[in-house]
């Protein structure tokens, strides 16, 4: 006979699976988010446009996730996670279409902005849904399985894309032909899954998240370690394969899309590494990755070294990871469930915002010095916000953050 222990450890699993299950949809649309970026010095050379363009092509997604991210986390705490998730699923598959057949590149900022806006109901509601899934006793489990789902969505995108480029017909169209049949079971799951119904509520619809005051430190903390990482996996996402292309002499797809599986493989295998240590332990790890990060991003340039670049992407990625899982995690055990997907929100629009900005200005800036001096710029300024970020770890608004961990 089955034992009660038994049966509780069944029980237990089942859940696990389906805590893993629901963060399917999550992966799925990070799959999208970074799928172009093999594609763009493809496409830069048949619309021909510079490194500033390539640029706000790239902010346009960043865009579309922070205007999603002012309006899908209340909206998913008040009528539920499916309203939002399932157009989100929609919208990513239409920005498949666009970019499989883009031949303009308003029709590549629009197929990003459409791709930022799905993004947005992702890091909200999606990651929100998983721990709905979870239940107050996987509050750790779900944040695991919610960042690690992000960030090795968003490795695979572009390596599955780099080889596909590289060895089918049609370099910039099978890829989202794939995408669209991920998309399509990733709704498949969010239909079936149990999710709450939301729990009503007052106030605008569409505001900058308002976070419970409990959450507030959590957030905080998430934000100054998170935004700095992002930052620098932005940075070798949207001009990473130029610098590889033009300074470091590197033109095959392959190789850029798979630094950047490479960069999100770190971020992921980072978290599952980390996960029984403190939430203060894991962001202050964030906080000294970014900052290596940038230092061997120039140095990498100053030597011509691919070994270097490809060791700076890696590292800016375990900054990503850590800071991202650390603040999911103060968030998750701070925030009451139907707080959550907009305190969700407000930790990424903190992350995402100077993640728009300074790539984009890296840009433009590059196109006036040279991508050298601009980087090197970017490099400075995003390890002044790592180590500012670390600082406020180190010395907290509030004294001990310890009870931001859960088990």
């Amino acid at each position: 006979m089955t034992t009660v222990t038994e049966h509780r450890e069944a029980v237990a699993r089942a859940t696990n699976g389906i805590v893993w299950l629901a963060a399917w949809p999550v992966m799925a649309v990070f799959v999208l988010s970074n799928a172009a970026t093999p594609l763009y010095v493809v496409w830069q050379r048949e619309l021909g446009f510079s490194s500033g363009t390539l640029t706000v092509i790239f902010a346009s997604y960043i865009v579309g996730l922070l205007g999603a991210l002012l309006v899908v986390g209340v909206v998913s705490d008040r009528v539920g996670r499916k309203p939002v998730l399932l157009p989100a699923m929609a919208l990513a598959m239409v920005a498949c279409v666009l970019f499989a057949t883009a031949s303009s590149v308003a029709v590549l900022a629009v197929a990003r902005l459409l791709t930022g806006i799905a993004v947005g109901a992702a890091v909200s509601a999606g990651m929100a849904a998983v721990t709905d899934v979870g239940g107050p006793e996987r509050k750790r489990v779900a944040a695991l399985a919610a960042s690690s789902a992000m960030v090795l969505g968003a490795g695979f995108g572009p390596l599955l894309s780099g080889v596909l480029s590289e060895t089918v017909p049609g370099p910039t169209v099978t890829i989202f032909v794939l995408e669209i049949g991920l998309l399509a079971t990733a709704f498949v799951v969010v239909a079936r899954l149990n999710l709450p119904k939301g729990v009503g509520g007052r106030g605008p619809w569409i505001r900058i998240p308002a976070v419970a005051p409990g959450g507030r430190t959590a957030v905080l903390l998430g934000i100054a370690v998170f935004a700095p990482g992002i930052t620098s996996t932005s940075f070798v996402l949207s001009l990473g394969p130029s610098l590889l292309a033009h300074l470091l002499g590197a033109t095959n797809r392959v190789l850029a899309g798979g630094l950047a599986f490479v960069m999100f493989l770190g971020a992921t295998g980072i978290q599952f590494a980390v996960r029984r240590l403190p939430v203060r332990t894991i962001l202050l790890g964030g906080a000294a990755a970014t900052t290596a990060s940038m230092l061997t991003l120039v140095l990498s340039l100053q030597l011509s070294s691919l070994t270097l670049f490809a060791t700076a992407a890696i590292l800016a990625g375990i900054g990503q990871g850590l800071g991202q899982f650390g603040g999911l995690t103060a968030i998750s055990a701070s925030v009451p469930a139907d707080r959550l997907a907009e305190a969700n929100a407000a930790q990424n629009i903190g992350g995402y915002l100077p993640a728009a900005i300074l790539p984009l200005s890296a840009g433009f800036l590059s196109d006036t010095i040279g991508l050298t001096a601009g980087t090197t710029t970017f490099a400075i300024a995003v390890s002044a916000a790592a180590i500012t970020g670390g600082t406020i770890v180190a010395f907290p608004p509030q004294r001990d953050i310890t009870r931001l961990t859960c088990t």
